[in-house]
């Protein structure tokens, strides 16, 4: 059985892009991996193109690009914040749960922590779980992470 090549990425640009991918689905911002070469494209959903090289025409349709995906995705939005609540504000695991079930759900969010002295703990939280889902993606669909 032959062994599935590994495409190399720059781990700084695989960070910006998933950043850029996850700018909202109002502006439509898209990445995409060449699993030939490693090279990202980025994109708006009005097609703008926001490198200097155009987004192959394919990007979407071939199986040698794959998409970056998207925190939901990789359980990085209300499933991690309610991890967290549970191990680092547990008795707040309640209100932060029932924050989620409605509209401005970060904001709320973002005023509670403050108000406990805990924005920093989350930032730092948030930034080690969204490398490792990062990491265990690229080796899950064999992209090797560089720098």
């Amino acid at each position: 059985m032959a062994q599935t090549p590994v495409v190399t990425v720059d781990r700084a640009e695989m960070r910006d892009a998933f950043e850029f991918a996850n700018l909202g689905e109002a502006l439509g911002a898209e990445a995409y991996i060449s699993l030939d070469t490693g090279k990202i494209y980025l994109r708006s959903v009005d097609g703008d193109v926001m490198e200097e090289d155009e987004v192959p025409d394919d990007v979407e349709t071939s199986d040698r690009y794959i998409a970056v995906p998207r925190k939901a995705e990789l359980g990085l939005g209300r499933t991690l914040v309610l991890l967290f609540a549970e191990q680092e504000l547990p008795g707040d695991y309640n209100a932060v749960r029932d924050l989620f079930r409605r509209k401005g759900a970060y904001a709320g969010f973002r005023r509670l922590l403050q108000s406990r002295g805990a924005l920093p703990r989350w930032y730092d939280y948030e930034e080690r779980a969204t490398e490792e889902a990062l990491r265990n993606w690229c080796q899950d669909n064999d992209i090797q992470l560089i720098g």
